[in-house]
């Protein structure tokens, strides 16, 4: 399997050098989940009834998933995101502090629009190949694709995948979730932009705090560009109309897919598919419920405890925080939604909170920041890891704070 980003130009643009097919760590990772899930259900380690529930759960999951990454991915090539993030380095005219405020609302709208994958795996890149034209160092521009992947990640449901689960299992439509988590989002993202400032931007700004702006970057099929634009903002008016999830998707993508079959047929192939990551979501819930059927249920349960109220919601967003910090995001909520009463709805939403905004002290917390890691090895960007990481743990603590408190206001 390729990674993500392994997919042609448009017709235009310089043709991509051969690359030589080796298997990443982390196809490794989706294929043995994927084989272990399999053989969880058919060895009756998963009781049947339970593996027809969770795989009727997650195929509509696995559909927008699949459709989103692929819409996110011709998207990029198309160059939308590079445009972008050029107009927005000319509109800070060299001002380093309008630069942050107007990186930190591209990589939140990414997240809040597309989801937090493709804020990590896509918008990334294009940061860092910013910060090498603009000839100003590139971590504070790294660190903020993947702090508001995550921590931008709670408004809507197609942030990600776990709001995916959250919505669908307190039943709430994508206006009626907003609606209930607008005001953590806002605070998650405050903390996470006063954060970024004074520990990353502020440290490492430019001698003046000032930079040349570059040229305006020009994609090399504008008719591309544009196809690619109209889908996106499809995409987003379908959500909002309260279009089912995987039904928007499909039809933007759709929109794309004849551009590029127009325009660039050579881009289109089997590599665009993100097997990996379906495999890997299929595999972990076979899995998580598995386990859950012996024993981790009841290890959760104690972890979250009985209490309700401001202490039950916190003790929940902690549970949530240290659960994927120790393994990973998308299992924790899974342990701790199959625990939870069905109609504790505060409480769900805390370890909600918990699984997006805190998994940040470790590489491995998400998805989102392991691909995060990888982006920045390949471009030749080494990130200061201890300082990444106790940065990381006080966002993880404080914004994670901030959001319950803030879902207590409106609860």
């Amino acid at each position: 399997m390729r990674t993500w980003s392994d997919v042609k130009a448009p017709a235009g643009a310089s043709p991509a050098p051969t690359v030589r097919w080796r298997p990443h760590p982390l196809d490794l990772v989706a294929v043995v989940l994927a084989v272990t899930g399999a053989g969880c259900a058919l060895s009756g380690l998963l009781p049947r009834a339970e593996t027809t529930t969770t795989l009727h759960r997650i195929l509509p999951l696995l559909l927008f998933l699949g459709t989103v990454i692929v819409l996110a991915e011709l998207t990029a090539v198309a160059g939308v995101f590079d445009v972008l993030a050029s107009r927005l380095a000319i509109v800070s005219r060299g001002r380093w502090a309008a630069l942050f405020l107007l990186c930190g609302g591209l990589a939140t709208l990414t997240t809040l629009v597309l989801n937090l994958d493709t804020t990590a795996v896509l918008l990334t890149p294009v940061l860092l190949a910013l910060a090498r034209t603009l000839r100003v160092p590139a971590g504070p521009l790294a660190v903020t694709t993947v702090w508001l992947a995550n921590t931008a990640s709670l408004l809507l449901p197609v942030a990600n995948l776990t709001n995916l689960l959250a919505a669908d299992r307190v039943g709430l439509t994508p206006l009626a979730y907003a609606e209930r988590m607008a005001l953590p989002q806002v605070a998650a993202v405050a903390v996470t932009m006063a954060l970024l400032w004074h520990a990353w931007w502020r440290r490492d700004r430019p001698a003046g705090g000032r930079f040349v702006p570059p040229a305006r970057h020009v994609p090399a099929d504008p008719v591309l560009h544009r196809v690619a634009l109209a889908g996106c903002l499809l995409f987003v008016a379908g959500i909002l109309a309260g279009v089912e999830i995987g039904l928007a998707s499909t039809v933007a993508l759709t929109l794309v897919l004849i551009g590029f079959v127009v325009r660039s047929p050579a881009t289109l192939r089997p590599g665009l598919v993100p097997l990996r990551l379906l495999l890997f979501v299929t595999g972990l819930f076979l899995v998580v419920q598995t386990l859950g059927q012996h024993g981790l249920d009841d290890l959760v349960g104690d972890l979250l405890g009985a209490e309700g109220g401001a202490g039950g919601a916190i003790r929940a967003g902690a549970t949530g925080t240290l659960l994927a910090n120790a393994v990973n995001n998308l299992p924790a909520y899974l342990a701790g939604e199959s625990v939870l009463p069905t109609g504790d709805v505060t409480r769900l939403l805390a370890l909600l909170i918990g699984t997006n905004v805190g998994p940040l002290a470790a590489p491995w917390a998400s998805l989102a920041t392991l691909l995060w890691f990888e982006r920045c090895r390949a471009a030749g960007v080494a990130v200061p890891l201890t300082r990444f990481v106790l940065t990381s743990a006080l966002l993880a603590v404080v914004g994670t704070l901030a959001a319950i408190g803030a879902l207590l206001l409106v609860g």
